[in-house]
């Protein structure tokens, strides 16, 4: 499994504490920064991360800003991705069964330990392939021109 992952410097931290987990796991990572608690803008983090998802050099993304929502709002406008914003584990495994997210933001303030749990169920869980569910992630990729 190949991750790419990435944050401003109000999910920085969070950052780094992911990251470790997911080496610890003998997962590939690829960092995209941000490397500091610097300020940088979301929007280059996450273009960065979503293209290396859309263009298959990784199987997923994780992202973090301070609220996850810059993140997830600009993941979503490139072709081929599905960001979803969760904040728990129920959100993660259900982003992936119904909607095939395939990348994962998240709140830059959300404790190391949840977002342990949340990351580790976004990336175990497959989707559920289920007719209804498959129509509708069609119906989102032909708003991209997929």
């Amino acid at each position: 499994m190949r991750v790419a992952i990435g944050s401003d410097h109000g999910g920085f931290s969070l950052k780094a504490a992911i990251l470790k987990r997911l080496k610890e796991r003998n997962i590939e990572v690829t960092d995209h920064g941000s490397y500091s608690t610097d300020a940088v803008d979301y929007p280059d983090v996450a273009v960065s991360v979503g293209k290396d998802v859309a263009e298959g050099k990784a199987d997923f993304g994780i992202l973090m800003c301070r609220t996850g929502i810059g993140m997830s709002i600009t993941a979503n406008k490139l072709p081929g991705i599905r960001a979803a914003l969760c904040d728990s584990v129920d959100l993660a495994r259900l982003s992936r069964e119904h909607n095939d997210a395939n990348i994962l933001t998240m709140a830059g303030g959300t404790s190391p330990v949840k977002a342990t749990k949340i990351v580790r169920v976004f990336l175990e869980t497959k989707f559920s392939g289920v007719d209804r569910h498959r129509r509708r992630v069609k119906k989102i990729h032909r708003l991209t021109g997929l």
